[in-house]
């Protein structure tokens, strides 16, 4: 298949994902803003009025710097594991790279992601976060966090196909590390002999260079996007070996 058809057949099944996605819903597409400012206002009351732990000013942008990449990362990894069961028909009856359909559910969620990006930014800017040149480097840290969830769902989509209780070890794994990404709480809080094991964490590191651009108005450190670079780039090595290994064998057990 030419790099034309590739590209073709990907933004095809990006957009019937997206369409799918919000079929027969009133609300539609508003349901991207909706959820984090949900979890956004929840988690705000929860840590300003109820437990009251002050120290956070604009505490509300602070735990949207952690939602938004934390609800693409699993949101994009669930659907992408399920992808290729899900499209089993598909899968059997016509011939076309089967790496697509994992690729192209993460890339229909980056849409959702493009949406609350947005969201952040206006709320950033509201509470006087002003924009500067480091703004600029965001979309390369969410750019590499696309690519880290691209690795996984590679890896988990190919093994759903053979075990298919993957996708519940993803929905756990996602609740564990909803606790083990800094979300509504500093990175301040971690013990110091952990900070660098932390930082290879792509989730984390993703929620730390947003707040560092974002709130802080400065580059995040080097050492933190060499390490989000290099775990993402192993990340997507690593799921297409895994997928091309396996995916000759789909056939038999769909």
């Amino acid at each position: 298949m030419s790099h034309r058809n590739y590209a073709f057949l990907l933004t095809q099944l990006v957009l019937r994902d997206f369409r799918i996605r919000y079929r027969n819903m009133s609300l539609g597409v508003f349901w991207s803003l909706l959820n984090p400012l949900i979890m956004m206002g929840v988690l705000t009351l929860i840590f300003t009025r109820v437990l009251r732990s002050g120290g956070t000013p604009n505490f509300h942008v602070f735990v949207l710097c952690g939602l938004v990449p934390f609800n693409f990362f699993a949101l994009g990894w669930v659907s992408g594991t399920v992808s290729i069961f899900g499209n089993a028909a598909l899968v059997k009856r016509v011939l076309f790279p089967r790496e697509v359909l994992p690729l192209a559910t993460v890339l229909a969620n980056c849409i959702h992601f493009a949406i609350q990006i947005a969201l952040l930014l206006v709320l950033a800017a509201a509470a006087g976060y002003r924009p500067t040149r480091y703004w600029l480097l965001l979309p390369v840290v969410f750019g590499l966090e696309v690519i880290f969830v691209c690795g996984l769902a590679l890896v988990s989509s190919s093994l759903d196909v053979f075990f298919r209780d993957v996708r519940y070890v993803v929905e756990s794994a996602n609740t564990v590390l909803f606790w083990l990404v800094p979300i509504f709480y500093s990175f301040a809080v971690i013990p110091v002999q952990y900070h660098s094991l932390y930082q290879y964490n792509p989730v984390a590191a993703v929620v730390l260079a947003c707040r560092n651009i974002i709130l802080d108005g400065k580059a995040p450190p080097a050492s933190l996007m060499w390490k989000l670079t290099l775990v993402s780039g192993l990340a997507l090595i690593l799921g297409f070996m895994v997928f091309g290994h396996l995916k000759r064998r789909f056939s038999d057990y769909l």
